[in-house]
C-alpha cells in the first residue's frame, strides 16, 4: 500500500473554485504527483529490506547474525517519516531510536523517541534532543550500524553549542541570519562552527560503528550534508559570510570570539580526517530538488502539456524570483518561447526575503507569489505557484500560494492592496483573504521549494455565478 498516491493538498476543492479553473488543476495535480514522489516513508521501503537475518539497503548487504546492535538517530523536517519507514522494517532488531523533529510535525511511533523542536530558531527541546542523541552515539561500537535520518532543518533542531556559547547566544546569530537574507548554504557555514555536532562531527562521535546516512538534501548543492557527512566549509568560510551581511560587529561576543579564535580543535571534520580516522560511512539520498523537479516534469508531460525544467537551484530574494519567472511565464504566453504552450515550467530551490524593520505574516513562496501575481495582471493564460516541499512556509502552516492573471481583479474587489502587503512582507494575509494559500500539512520531506509556471493554450476561467 506504500505506493499507493495520497491526497497531500488539503484544501484543493477552494483552490479551483475561482480564477483560472483549468489551469489552477493542472498545479495542483503536478504538486500532488511531485510531493508523492519524494515520501521519504515510501523511498525508503523501496531502499531497504529484511529477509530472515539478511539486510539489504541499496547494494549493501549485512547478515544481522554478525552485526552488534543497530541505532537509528537523526533530526530534521519528516526526519521521523524516515525513522517510521526503518522501524517498520527492522522492528525489534532496532537497539535505540531518536529522532528531532519540528514542533508540529513529528509522529507517535512505536520504537522511536521523536522530541519536537523549534525551527528555524532553535530552543531547549533541540539541545535535550541533542544530548540523547550524543548519548547514542557514544554507545555504538566496532560492529554496530547507525542509520542517520537526515533531513533538511537539522541544523536548527540538532543544536548542541560549543563551550563558551550559550542557546540564547545562537539563537541571536540565528535571527539575524534570517532576517538579512543569507542563503541556507551561508547560514549553514555559521552554525556549523558554533556546534558541537553539525559539520561532520557526529559521525566522528559514531565512529568506530558503521554509519549509514539517509539523507533528504534540502540544498543547492544536491549533496549528502549535515552533522554525519565530512564539512567542506571553514571558519573563514562562517566569517566571510557574517562580514558580508555585515553581521560580525551584531552577533554575541562569545560568538565572534570563537569564530575568530579559529582554533584547530575545533575546526569542523574534513573528508580527510574521515579518512585518516577510519570513518566508514555510507550515503543514500533519498531525495532532492532534483527529484521533486523530475516528477514533476514527469506528471506535466502525461497530462498533455510540454515540459521543462527551468531550473533546480533558484535562489535569491523571492518577490524578485516572482518578477522574474512571472516574465518568463509572459514570454511564453506571448512568444512560445523558450516553451509552447500549453505547457508547464518547473523551477526548484530556495529564495530569501530580506526583512527590514516591522513585517507582517508570510513566508518566501506566497511573497514569490504575490510578487508574480502583481505582473501577470489580466492573463487569460498563466498561474503561477510555490510551495515549500515540507508543508511550511516560513513560521506559517501555509505551504505556498497560488496566484493568476484573475488575482489582482479579485484583491481589488476585497479591498486588499497587494503592493503595501508585499512591501510589508504580509503576503499571508493576502492569500487567506483570496482563499488562494494552499494547505498541505506536513508532508514528510523537505527538498526546498517547488514553484510551477502553467500557461495555457487559450482562455479558461470559468464564469462568475
Amino acid at each position: 500500500m506504500e505506493n499507493a498516491s495520497v491526497s497531500i493538498i488539503k484544501n484543493r476543492t477552494q483552490l479551483v473554485s475561482h480564477g483560472n479553473v483549468e489551469q489552477r488543476r493542472i498545479v495542483l495535480d503536478v504538486m500532488e504527483y511531485a510531493l508523492n514522489a519524494i515520501d521519504s516513508y515510501k523511498v525508503v521501503k523501496r531502499l531497504v529490506s529484511l529477509n530472515g537475518n539478511i539486510l539489504n539497503v541499496g547494494s549493501l548487504t549485512y547478515d544481522l547474525s554478525e552485526i552488534g546492535d543497530i541505532y537509528v538517530v537523526g533530526a530534521g523536517k519528516g526526519s521521523s517519516s524516515i525513522a517510521q519507514a526503518l522501524e517498520d522494517i527492522l522492528g525489534h532488531t532496532i537497539a535505540k531510536s531518536l529522532v528531532i523533529e519540528k514542533r508540529g510535525q513529528g509522529r507517535r511511533l512505536k520504537r522511536t523517541d521523536v522530541i519536537e523542536a523549534c525551527h528555524p530558531v532553535p530552543d531547549e527541546n533541540a539541545v535535550k534532543g541533542t544530548e540523547k542523541i550524543i548519548e547514542i552515539a557514544n554507545a555504538a561500537k566496532m560492529g554496530d550500524i547507525v542509520f542517520a535520518c537526515i533531513t533538511g532543518g537539522c541544523s536548527s533542531l540538532m543544536t548542541m553549542p560549543p563551550d563558551g556559547i550559550s542557546l540564547d547566544d545562537v539563537k541571536k546569530v540565528t535571527n539575524l541570519l534570517l532576517m538579512c537574507g543569507a542563503e541556507i548554504q551561508q547560514i549553514n557555514a555559521v552554525r556549523k562552527h558554533m556546534s558541537r555536532v553539525m559539520g561532520g562531527r557526529l559521525a566522528m562521535l559514531i565512529h568506530p560503528a558503521e554509519l549509514i546516512n539517509l539523507v533528504v538534501v534540502d540544498e543547492i548543492a544536491g549533496l549528502p550534508w549535515g552533522p554525519t557527512v565530512a564539512d567542506t566549509t571553514t571558519f573563514d568560510d562562517a566569517i566571510s559570510v557574517l562580514k558580508k551581511y555585515n553581521l560580525l560587529e551584531k552577533i554575541p561576543s562569545s560568538v565572534r570570539e570563537h569564530m575568530e579564535k579559529k582554533a584547530p580543535k575545533e575546526e569542523t571534520p574534513k573528508i580527510n580526517d574521515f579518512e585518516r580516522e577510519g570513518v566508514k560511512t555510507h550515503d543514500f539520498i533519498l531525495a532532492s530538488s532534483d527529484t521533486v523537479c523530475e516528477a514533476s516534469r514527469k506528471k506535466a508531460e502525461e497530462l498533455g502539456y510540454n515540459a521543462m525544467i527551468l531550473s533546480t537551484a533558484v535562489e535569491g530574494e523571492a518577490r524578485e524570483a516572482g518578477i522574474v519567472l512571472a516574465g518568463v511565464a509572459k514570454e511564453i504566453e506571448k512568444k512560445s518561447r523558450p516553451i509552447r504552450p500549453p505547457c508547464v515550467v518547473i523551477v526548484g530551490g530556495e529564495a530569501t526575503v530580506t526583512i527590514e524593520g516591522r513585517s507582517g505574516e508570510g513566508g518566501r513562496n506566497q511573497e514569490f507569489a504575490l510578487a508574480a501575481s502583481l505582473e501577470i495582471e489580466g492573463s487569460q493564460r498563466i498561474v503561477i505557484a510555490s510551495i515549500g516541499t515540507d508543508g511550511t512556509d516560513g513560521p506559517t502552516d501555509i505551504a505556498g500560494g497560488i496566484a493568476d492573471g484573475y488575482t489582482t481583479e479579485r484583491a481589488k474587489e476585497k479591498g486588499i492592496d497587494l503592493f503595501g502587503n508585499l512591501r510589508t512582507h504580509n503576503s499571508s494575509y493576502v492569500f487567506r483573504q483570496l482563499d488562494d494559500a494552499i494547505f498541505t500539512g506536513s508532508t514528510g520531506t523537505n527538498v526546498m521549494d517547488l514553484r510551477l509556471l502553467v500557461v495555457g493554450a487559450g482562455s479558461t476561467r470559468e464564469p462568475k455565478d
